[in-house]
């Protein structure tokens, strides 16, 4: 088995903005492995300042390349080894489980999406801006037909946002439209119970990461007192380990996880937190942590292969069109799911 690196440098169509920052462009690396028969490619895709594997890019490509001469060698992947580079392990598991079903293209798992029997249902993403931008991008998914749309906040006004939310309800009831939030740890934990029962009056599914991460005891509280079902997303970032997982999960008992394969252990990672958060009837999602089609085809199957067929909760996988050099991929958005276009 051989493989080969190649950088990538993808440009959004528009500027990505979130608490962190705002994205115009976005670094992969996509790793080829190949045999005597066929090829394939997966995508490591690092998030800066986000990622516990985000390294200086020439730094990131060193241990890349460590990590794919184990894999060319022994033609496996020594998952505990990989548990703090999760980026490289899924653009590793990708390309590894595409070579065994037969080379790019082939289907890495099978199942009704993977047959193109069945869509994924999935939210429609309302980026941070200014108020305006924010009211034109809701309108655009609600044209669209999107049931369930996801709102970033915590960039503008809080009483801004909190008008957007108003909005939405007086013309769609809960049942014409479910509606998710992500604060993205915007908000102080002295304010963010008071913030949260604000917003519980317009129906919202849930908040994504309403405080900065690392406060185990104050998230726990805020799970205990909030209104609104709390998920975990970038909380979950570099708790790598079984043990500490369960620990986790167990304290703060939130009511969803929201799963990144990029972010959050790879697939293997993933189905480590899935079944953990059923042992403590919690919940979970999975979403693209703004990968290219390479990645984002990679999670929509694993999605419907760690879900099983008939799923019903709308998945974060709506990211296809957001770079104006993105990599072609037979994957498309019809209405408000993601299907695979099958020949």
């Amino acid at each position: 088995m051989t493989f080969d690196i190649q950088e990538r440098v993808f440009h959004f169509k528009q500027p990505a903005g979130t608490s962190r920052g705002v994205y115009t462009e976005r670094r992969s690396w996509l790793v080829t492995l190949s045999n005597d028969n066929c090829s394939a490619t997966g995508e490591c895709a690092p998030l800066p300042d986000l990622s516990c594997d985000a390294l200086p890019p020439y730094k990131y490509k060193e241990v890349l390349q460590r990590f794919c001469q184990q894999v060319a060698a022994t033609g496996s992947i020594d998952h505990d080894s990989m548990r703090d580079f999760p980026s490289m392990l899924f653009g590793l598991e990708t390309a590894l489980r595409g070579l065994e079903a037969g080379g790019q293209g082939a289907a890495l798992f099978n199942t009704p999406f993977t047959r193109g029997e069945e869509g994924i249902p999935i939210n429609g993403l309302v980026w941070m801006g200014s108020y305006d931008e924010m009211l034109n991008r809701l309108e655009d998914k609600l044209k669209q037909g999107f049931a369930c749309v996801k709102l970033k906040i915590g960039a503008i006004d809080f009483e801004q946002e909190l008008q957007l939310v108003k909005l939405i309800r007086q013309r769609f009831s809960r049942h014409d439209v479910e509606l998710r939030l992500d604060a993205n740890g915007a908000f102080r934990f002295d304010e963010a119970l008071y913030k949260l029962e604000l917003l519980s009056q317009y129906a919202v599914h849930s908040i994504e990461q309403p405080i900065k991460a690392g406060q185990w005891s104050f998230m726990a509280e805020l799970c205990r007192e909030s209104p609104l079902p709390i998920a975990l997303d970038e909380e979950l970032i570099g708790v790598n380990d079984p043990d500490q997982k369960r620990q986790m999960l167990h304290i703060i008992k939130p009511a969803y996880i929201v799963l990144k394969p990029s972010l959050h252990g790879g697939m293997a990672g993933c189905r480590e937190w899935i079944e953990t958060a059923a042992e403590e009837d919690i919940g979970s999602w999975i979403t693209s942590a703004l990968e290219s089609n390479v990645g984002l085809n990679a999670i929509a199957q694993f999605c419907s292969d760690v879900y099983g067929p008939h799923i019903t909760m709308p998945q974060g996988l709506g990211t296809g069109l957001l770079f104006t050099d993105n990599i072609d991929m037979p994957i498309e958005i019809r209405g408000s799911q993601l299907w695979m276009k099958t020949e």
